[in-house]
């Protein structure tokens, strides 16, 4: 049988869920302050407020969770992983306004427009692809969402005192390729990697007009 195109990005995702259970270590985050952080920058560019969001890359719900303790006027957000544990747990909090799924956007990019989304957010999930496999999700994550898309990756232009951290199993991609690209879809681009120094970016990609 034919491995599926997504097994190998999941992968070390599984391997961290079957040593850790649906932890915070199954997500792969280097700590919950970061990843916190990492929310508030995605927050603090999109804004949110009124829309519908759809999580890409959900695991435990913890994006929806920070949205909550923000107050952040959402309309509701659905999260899917392609990891069954990680979306019973998010379940299992019982957040407001939030619904979580099992489905892999990777084999199936179509699901992404079966929920109507205003914007779709990705945080962590491209570390483990290649950065061309990254950049079509983004492509059809943008596609599929009426107002635009926001994503975050390890960045290639750190400052020097991340340059000889091991980040495995992630990658770091080519940060101005990524602008580059995102500017030929829409001249409504913001970025920003300040908040850890260049060790992680943010793009958030709005539709024109």
């Amino acid at each position: 049988m034919d491995q599926s195109p997504s097994e190998e990005f999941l992968k070390p995702y599984r391997e961290a869920v079957r040593r850790h259970g649906a932890t915070f270590k199954a997500t792969l985050w280097s700590s919950p302050d970061a990843q916190c952080l990492r929310f508030d920058v995605m927050i603090n560019l999109a804004g949110f407020s009124g829309c519908t969001i759809l999580d890409l890359g959900c695991g435990r719900g913890d994006f929806a969770a920070r949205l909550l303790e923000r107050a952040i006027p959402f309309t509701g957000l659905i999260g899917v992983d392609a990891i069954p544990e990680m979306i019973e747990a998010a379940r299992g909090r019982h957040l407001d306004r939030c619904w979580f799924h099992v489905a892999d956007v990777l084999c199936r990019p179509q699901t992404m427009t079966e929920w109507n989304a205003d914007f779709i957010c990705i945080s962590g999930m491209l570390n483990t692809m290649d950065q061309q496999t990254a950049q079509r999700v983004v492509e059809d994550a943008y596609e599929a969402a009426a107002q635009g898309v926001i994503f975050n990756f390890l960045s290639d232009r750190p400052h020097p005192r991340w340059r000889k951290r091991d980040v495995g199993p992630a990658a770091r991609f080519d940060t101005l390729d990524w602008l580059d690209w995102a500017t030929k879809l829409s001249s409504r681009v913001s970025f920003t990697q300040e908040y850890l120094d260049g060790h992680d970016a943010t793009i958030l990609i709005r539709h024109d007009g």
